[in-house]
């Protein structure tokens, strides 16, 4: 029985151990998990915190230099068609580059003034060569010049390195002390590369740069050193030829000087929208403080779950080890009761071989004695009597010693009763009993209560569980609007970038009108042309100080200041005529200025004519008021009918549009399917795409085909018989937007093989129908599909006559296996 009761203890304790040891494995990988975790969300975290700090670092940095930038572009302006012609020249260049390994650039791209004092003066003495063509060899500007006349472009100039003759550089013209700030040109112009110094010392020509037109006069022609000359050029742009000719400065050398600016503007462009670029990335860094938030929460989450992970790993290793010694001490338990065990079990078999020996001994004793004893009695051996007498016996005595004890046992308790006080003990007892009584209901009373409590707190629990579900259900719901939140933040940061550059686009397109009024107005004050102004005067428009035609830009302040001034003009436009303010088109409103300036000049050419007074003069006036209004009204009309004009065309296009595309998505539509009828294999595919989606009726229409088992690759790729497959899908699916009575289709067979022809002939047979066919063909394939043949053949005679011969086929009928299903479509 303890050997059991220590195997049952064993086994529980074991089954313990297991359970714990596997709750221990499951904790060690939740925490393996969590600490990953953590780990991954720490990062992310330390990446946030770094994106978000130095985000905010980077935008007032890039505000800074945007705003560097922009101070440093302020009003300056480029002309776009001059922008625009100046592209398509750079385009030459970079088609040179790659058709001619030895094309270099323009030299105005590879060089550039040290300072911007020296523009002019540079510009001067360049020349023609400012926009010249570097090469490397003579070959080579001849390979450029055959292109230029090929594709009958403007000519260009060439500086081949090989071909030109560059003076060497005098290095004794950089010692000249008198007069002063005296320098070679070559020295104030920086290139690169450095390959085409030989270019820039050709275009330079040992020229001097010097600061008054006097001191370069001095040095072209008063130089004593050998009585020498040079060409010394001013800042102004005076230029002094060493073989006597003088040159001075125009407005147009001013103009082309400015080209230097213009690339340092370019660059500042570039910079800026490289910046732009940048603050927009860095303003999307720094909306990553709500998911920081959202990751340091995860954090603190993590956190503590690992921590009750690992105290809970610890409670479990400690069971572990005391399951763990109780399971050893059992053992060690069981060890020791084993032995004696086996002792006792050994002696107890012995005992039981003994004793059944001895009785079978007296067994057979006992049957020799009582033989005829138990004949007698009529059974087999004394022992089966004495079983039943001694059973008898036994059951007999039994009942006697029963009925004696209970005798006792009653007279026991009535000598008790006798000797003790039975009313006390009944009172006793009763109150006992009453006492456990109010106990008992008092326990029921309170169970009760307890009962109640416990319903209330299950349902209290059931509302809880109920509001979790619906709070999770809620969060999971803001989790979806929030991703949604963002996904539309998204795309309104985008819309706003768009309306930003429109604003930008417009802001730009207002300054260079506030520009334009500047310059009408001050054009006015200068030339005293009273402006008829219902507010403001004269005085508010703001002329130019002498600082403003320096090298250097105003500022964007005092521009926007005068700006501002000037905006307070208003003037007064009740004395234009009706056509005047119904103007509205940029090209009418040029005509009629250009119109207006030639008649300005024809009356300023007649007031300095006039010698004396005309008396007639009212009389031409009123002539003339009446012949403008006349134009006026002619003019009306013409205006009136180019707009019906105009709306005329845009609704004829707009028909247009609507038949093409109504034609065009009809056949995209039904050439896939027509392909793969004529293919017999649903994996062909054919497509129609426009060059110009917005006008394809202007530009071509791209047609591509997948040949059943074949890669895609371009129509000038397939065979001939593929082509021709093409060909018909396209062909057919034209005919199905409006069909034709019938086909004449000559010799399309010539590139097909039998199995192909096959195809079109079940096809064309398929949709006999409703399309009439008539096919020119020498191949038989056609002839047994055909409802009927005809023939032409020489007559032979003395002329040559045609014959022709018929056959109807039509009583001859083919049993086509093809499905219905392969033509569909």
């Amino acid at each position: 029985r303890r050997t059991s009761e220590l195997d049952n203890k064993l086994r529980s304790k074991g089954h313990e151990l297991e359970e714990a040891q596997k709750r221990v494995e499951k904790l060690e990988e939740h925490i393996r998990q969590s600490e990953a975790s953590l780990d991954e969300q720490k990062r992310l975290r330390q990446e946030l915190q770094g994106d978000v700090g130095s985000s905010k670092e980077r935008i007032s940095k890039l505000h800074e230099m945007l705003d560097s930038i922009v101070e440093q572009l302020g009003d300056a302006r480029v002309d776009k068609h001059e922008d625009s012609r100046r592209k398509k020249r750079q385009e030459i260049v970079e088609n040179f580059k790659q058709l001619y390994s030895g094309v270099y650039d323009r030299m105005i791209n590879m060089c550039q003034p040290i300072h911007k004092r020296y523009n002019v003066a540079i510009t001067k003495v360049l020349g023609k060569y400012m926009e010249a063509i570097v090469v490397d060899t003579e070959k080579t500007a001849r390979q450029c010049v055959q292109y230029l006349k090929d594709q009958m472009l403007d000519p260009e100039t060439f500086l081949p390195l090989d071909y030109i003759q560059a003076k060497p550089l005098k290095e004794r013209l950089r010692n000249i002390s008198e007069p002063r700030n005296v320098k070679l040109l070559y020295d104030v112009l920086q290139y690169d590369p450095p390959e085409i110094k030989r270019a820039v010392l050709f275009a330079t020509n040992n020229a001097l740069v010097c600061e008054t037109p006097d001191d370069a006069s001095k040095v072209a022609y008063e130089m004593e050193e050998g009585h020498s000359r040079y060409d010394a050029v001013a800042l102004d742009g005076t230029f002094f030829f060493k073989s006597g000719i003088i040159s001075g400065g125009s407005l147009d050398l001013a103009r082309k000087a400015k080209r230097w600016d213009e690339k340092h503007l370019s660059n500042l462009k570039q910079e800026k929208e490289k910046l732009s670029e940048e603050l927009r990335e860095a303003m999307k860094n720094s909306r990553k403080e709500s998911e920081l938030n959202t990751v340091e929460s995860q954090i603190r989450g993590l956190e503590t779950r690992l921590k009750y992970s690992k105290s809970d790993k610890e409670q479990t290793e400690k069971q572990i080890v005391a399951f763990q010694r109780e399971v050893d001490r059992l053992k060690s338990e069981l060890e020791t009761f084993q032995p004696q065990l086996n002792e006792i079990e050994k002696i107890m078999a012995e005992r039981e071989a003994t004793i059944s020996d001895k009785k079978e001994k007296m067994n057979s004793v006992e049957d020799v004695v009582f033989a005829e004893f138990c004949k007698t009695i009529g059974v087999e051996d004394i022992r089966q009597y004495e079983d039943q007498e001694l059973r008898a016996q036994t059951e007999r005595a039994n009942k006697r010693l029963e009925f004696e004890k209970q005798r006792n046992r009653v007279l026991n308790q009535l000598e008790f009763e006798r000797s003790r006080d039975t009313q006390s003990n009944v009172a006793k007892w009763e109150r006992a009993v009453q006492d456990d009584e109010d106990a008992l209901e008092q326990a029921k009373q309170a169970e009760q209560k307890q009962m109640s409590e416990i319903d209330k707190a299950m349902r209290d629990l059931d509302k809880k569980r109920s509001e979790k579900l619906a709070k999770k259900s809620e969060c999971d719901e803001m989790d979806d609007e929030i991703g949604k939140a963002r996904r539309e933040v998204g795309v309104i940061a985008k819309d706003i970038q768009a309306v930003h550059k429109q604003v930008n686009a417009i802001e730009h397109k207002m300054n260079q009108k506030k520009a334009d009024r500047h310059s009408i107005l001050k054009q006015c004050k200068m030339e005293d042309t009273l402006l008829p102004m219902t507010r403001g005067n004269m005085d508010d428009i703001e002329n130019e100080t002498s600082e403003s035609n320096s090298l250097e830009y105003s500022s964007g302040m005092n521009t926007q200041m005068m700006y501002e001034k000037e905006a307070r003009i208003q003037l007064d436009y009740s004395q234009l005529s009706e056509a005047h303010k119904e103007l509205d088109d940029s090209d009418d409103v040029r005509k009629q200025d250009s119109k207006l300036n030639k008649h300005i000049t024809e009356l300023l050419s007649t007031v300095h004519k006039i010698q004396a007074p005309n008396m007639k003069a009212m009389q031409k006036l009123e002539f003339a008021r009446e012949k403008l209004k006349e134009t006026n009204t002619e003019f009306d009309n013409a205006r009136k009918k180019a707009k019906k004009a105009k709306q005329a065309f845009e609704k004829i296009k707009k028909n247009r549009y609507d038949k093409f595309s109504s034609f065009f998505e009809h056949v995209s539509n039904e050439i896939d399917g027509i392909y793969k009828a004529l293919a017999k294999n649903p994996s062909a595919q054919a497509f129609l795409g426009p060059e110009n989606p917005e006008e394809p009726y202007l530009d071509g229409i791209n047609y591509n085909c997948v040949a059943p088992g074949k890669r895609f690759q371009p129509m000038s790729n397939l065979s001939g018989g593929e082509k021709t497959i093409a060909a018909l899908a396209l062909l057919f699916a034209v005919h199905s937007y409006q069909p034709a009575p019938f086909f004449v289709l000559d010799e399309i067979d010539a590139a097909l093989d039998n199995t192909n022809i096959g195809k079109v002939a079940s096809y064309i047979v398929h949709k006999k129908k409703g399309l009439q066919t008539i096919v020119i063909s020498l191949k038989e394939e056609f002839y047994q599909n055909a409802d009927a043949l005809v023939g032409i053949c020489p007559d032979p005679g003395e002329c040559l006559i045609s014959r022709v011969l018929t056959m109807d086929l039509s009583s001859y009928p083919i049993d086509r296996s093809e499905p219905e299903e392969a033509f569909a479509r």
